[in-house]
């Protein structure tokens, strides 16, 4: 066992370290919940344990809901801890109690870093409020009413680390650290439109301690803002395809090349079958990975040596040649599929986890790439 949660709360969600030391991170709900604070998208935490030390477990974001907010600290919830590929720092999604309460409809999804430029520790008013191991901000901006046909956005989410060490700008310069995430755009018609938003992040880490035109631990009435300089960029603009936009059903996270040259992503081909699709971080048009009938049915990730990718088709596990397309069928079809949720490759690229249900639990797999 490596965690066990206490008074009553609640912990899911685990993702690990991609380097020495091995850590663990994940969700951990509100201890004592009680009819005025339970669970919810804007009541949970980060917390970190180390293989070596599992009886001592870290917070990663610090908490602060009582003015003046503090800078550092965050006002509601984070999600989905996923390490840089040197598990240097750490991104996330979250959620604004501050704003949940004065109105709901205000708490948009956004997506945020945790650095390690400095603890973080909170002057305490009220007996949620917590300390945090990591300077955290956000680094996505949204709008409660995107104005049509604009880069505005109401949620930023399904964040991937863009390369493993950067990616290469158009001038020849590298980009250390980047963020690719989905973000819901509105078309002329009022729908909505998923598409993909990078946005560059400081490579020192006193930057982020850096407001820019706004406060970084927000106001009473806005959203914590980015650091001064951090902007997201637009990459793809599909309003005009037959099927605009990202799919959200299979639910999958963008994840870029180990090279950074290439942000892979889901959207349906003119034919309405979800195909794989490539993107430079630069921007430009997408490319077309994926020919297949039956169409991607998972997440997905990429081989460590940036040459294939992993997903569900056609209820098999497959092995797509990353330039071709070119799929080779690594498990056989059964009549259920194996899980959407993940398709991971072993840190030596030479085995391929997912998940299956079995007598209505899922159960973890290993297929061996040939």
């Amino acid at each position: 066992m490596i965690y066990r949660a206490t008074a009553g709360a609640h912990v899911g969600v685990v993702t690990c370290s991609p380097q020495e030391p091995l850590r663990y991170v994940f969700i951990h709900g509100p201890e004592n919940p009680d009819g005025e604070w339970q669970y919810d998208f804007h009541h949970r935490r980060g917390t970190i344990v180390a293989d070596r030390q599992r009886d001592e477990a870290i917070t990663l974001d610090a908490f602060s809901i009582t003015p003046p907010y503090q800078a550092g600290a965050l006002r509601g919830g984070t999600h989905v801890h996923v390490f840089s590929p040197d598990a240097s720092r750490l991104s996330f999604t979250y959620n604004d109690h501050v704003l949940h309460e004065r109105d709901p409809a205000l708490n948009l999804r956004n997506v945020g870093v945790a650095v390690p430029l400095q603890a973080v520790t909170v002057e305490k008013h009220h007996p949620r409020e917590y300390d945090g191991s990591h300077y955290c901000v956000l680094v996505s901006r949204t709008t409660p009413q995107p104005q049509p046909s604009s880069d505005e956005i109401n949620r930023a989410y399904e964040e991937g680390w863009v390369g493993t060490a950067g990616y290469i700008r158009q001038d020849g310069s590298r980009q250390r650290w980047a963020l690719a995430f989905i973000g819901d755009t509105r078309a002329a018609d009022g729908t909505t439109v998923p598409e993909i938003f990078i946005v560059d992040l400081p490579e020192a880490l006193e930057e982020y301690a850096k407001a820019g035109d706004a406060p970084l631990a927000g106001t009473a009435t806005s959203m914590p803002a980015p650091p001064a300089g951090v902007q997201q960029r637009r990459l793809t603009f599909t309003h005009s395809r037959r099927y605009p936009g990202l799919v959200n059903q299979p639910r999958h996270w963008l994840r870029a090349s180990p090279d950074g040259s290439e942000i892979a992503f889901l959207m349906q081909d003119e034919a309405g079958v979800v195909q794989l699709w490539t993107l430079s971080p630069n921007g430009g048009e997408p490319r077309q990975v994926t020919r297949t009938e039956h169409g991607v049915q998972s997440a997905f990730n990429w081989h460590p040596d940036g040459r294939s990718l992993a997903f569900v088709s056609d209820n098999s596990i497959m092995l797509c040649e990353a330039k071709s397309g070119e799929l080779v069928r690594l498990t056989a079809r059964t009549d259920s599929a194996p899980s959407a949720d993940a398709v991971v490759f072993s840190p030596d690229g030479k085995q391929i986890a997912y998940m299956r249900e079995i007598d209505g639990f899922n159960q973890l797999f290993v297929v061996a790439i040939t």
